[in-house]
């Protein structure tokens, strides 16, 4: 009996002796955190996209805080929650332009031929093994990968083919990262005349497998307002995005394949079953 208490007490003092060595430990070793950082993490929206290159929005705070990055590089934040953060924090809010995504392809599966596909419904996995069904090297493969990394249901995969809603998307960019062909780019959010093709081909080639191709027939750049607004590559036309042309332009110079599209009308998918 007395082993046992003696024990009991040996394991009390024992406890208590080591409680107060990591107490002391715990003291001496602590690091500070800056009580700002939960308050700017309380003020961001929260989404924890990555978008701002960060891990997540507590992450970003702590850059916010340190001064790193500004408030505005959070691509989901409005312009009055940057100004908010930058007026807690004492700092300047840089206006940042707002950027949308956009998908530089038309040719869903009824423009375009197809090849037989059995494989896994993976947009990279579909490129290493053989491309993806559809007859163009350069096109959407339509797999939805882009539309599942998308943190805000921003992406809708529409008879094969990965169509952006301008209102839903918020430029974070995670669909870039995805493409394996590279189709996406961020561009300015107020520009909605784009080329949706990204083929370098010749023109009779593209439409042998694709119905709504851009041929470069250059009909767009000769209706523009001035020859600035539309870029000339090769035998691809794209939209010059420092000097983009009005969305007029898509009436006046009436594509004859539909690749030159507004991204609002592209979204409501007008221009389906329209490609000549």
């Amino acid at each position: 009996m007395t082993i046992i208490i003696t024990s009991l007490l040996f394991a009390a003092i024992l406890g208590a002796l080591l409680a107060l060595i990591i107490g002391a430990a715990a003291k001496a070793f602590a690091v500070e955190i800056d009580p700002r950082i939960e308050t700017v993490t309380d003020m961001l929206p929260g989404a924890n996209c990555g978008g701002c290159g960060y891990a997540g929005c507590a992450d970003f705070a702590k850059a916010i805080v340190g001064e790193t990055v500004p408030p505005t590089q959070c691509p989901v934040s409005s312009p009055e929650d940057a100004r908010r953060i930058a007026e807690y924090l004492g700092i300047t809010a840089e206006e940042k332009e707002k950027a949308v995504a956009v998908v530089r392809c038309s040719g869903g599966r009824s423009t375009t031929l197809r090849s037989p596909y059995n494989g896994i419904t993976d947009c990279r996995s579909a490129v290493v093994v053989a491309g993806g069904a559809k007859g163009c090297d350069y096109g959407c493969i339509g797999f939805g990968s882009c539309a599942r990394a998308c943190p805000f249901g921003a992406i809708e995969i529409r008879d094969g083919l990965a169509v952006v809603h301008p209102d839903l998307c918020v430029g974070c960019g995670k669909c870039v990262d995805t493409c394996p062909k590279n189709l996406i780019v961020l561009v300015p959010a107020f520009v909605d005349v784009h080329v949706y093709c990204n083929s370098p081909e010749k023109g009779p080639v593209k439409r042998k497998v694709c119905k709504t191709a851009c041929i470069a027939c250059r009909k767009c750049v000769k209706a523009a307002d001035s020859a600035e607004q539309m870029n000339i590559k090769g035998f691809l036309v794209e939209t010059n995005y420092s000097n983009p042309p009005l969305p007029d332009l898509v009436e006046k110079a009436g594509c004859p394949t539909t690749a030159l599209r507004q991204a609002s009308r592209h979204a409501a998918g007008e221009y389906e079953g329209v490609s000549k």
